[in-house]
């Protein structure tokens, strides 16, 4: 089935079944965004870095770690996915299971991994809308350069080299890695 990407009004359903022709969709001001592939490093530091704080966030009992494929449906509209987030225990209270569709509002941390396609002003304006959102805490990771900016708002407030700790603060407490082991190189 082929959907009309001139819709005004997007059901979680309807932009789920975007997804139907292989690719990844962000809606933005109303209009399906294709985040194309983002290739094999990419994947590995989101699916790593994913699986670490899976594994900590469900050890603690502190709330649900998302991939890429989740969206969010902020304020205004627009559906983001961002490569990695989570959402704590506190805003899913109630739930007796995670939604089908997309959770309201945006993650309490966000990770950002940038991507060969990706622009400045793009990042920047997630990061607006996030912390338009209630985020507390994005991560933006390039890794390229090797690096993680660390954001409490719009502004980046870190910057975080190899040799630093990446630290979950009061978003994920207790939760640390050295940003050395995103940028491993492999010995096998």
């Amino acid at each position: 089935m082929t959907i009309s990407t001139e819709q005004t009004v997007w059901t979680d359903v309807d932009f789920m079944a975007l997804s139907k022709d292989g690719h990844r969709y962000e809606l933005v001001d109303g209009e399906p965004i294709d985040l194309g592939n983002s290739g094999m490093e990419h994947g590995g530091i989101g699916s790593f870095l994913g699986g670490l704080l899976a594994l900590y966030v469900r050890k603690q009992k502190l709330g649900i770690i998302c991939d890429s494929s989740t969206a969010f449906t902020l304020k205004n509209g627009n559906k983001r996915s961002p490569d990695v987030s989570f959402v704590s225990k506190e805003r899913l209270k109630g739930l007796k299971r995670l939604p089908r569709g997309f959770f309201q509002g945006s993650p309490d941390l966000v990770v950002e991994i940038l991507s060969p396609n990706d622009t400045v002003e793009e990042i920047h304006a997630k990061i607006v809308e996030y912390f338009e959102n209630e985020t507390r805490l994005v991560w933006v990771i390039h890794p390229d350069e090797r690096y993680v900016l660390v954001y409490h708002a719009p502004e980046p407030d870190r910057f975080l080299r190899a040799d630093d700790m990446l630290d979950g603060e009061a978003v994920v407490p207790g939760f640390s890695m050295a940003i050395a082991d995103l940028f491993e190189e492999w010995d096998f």
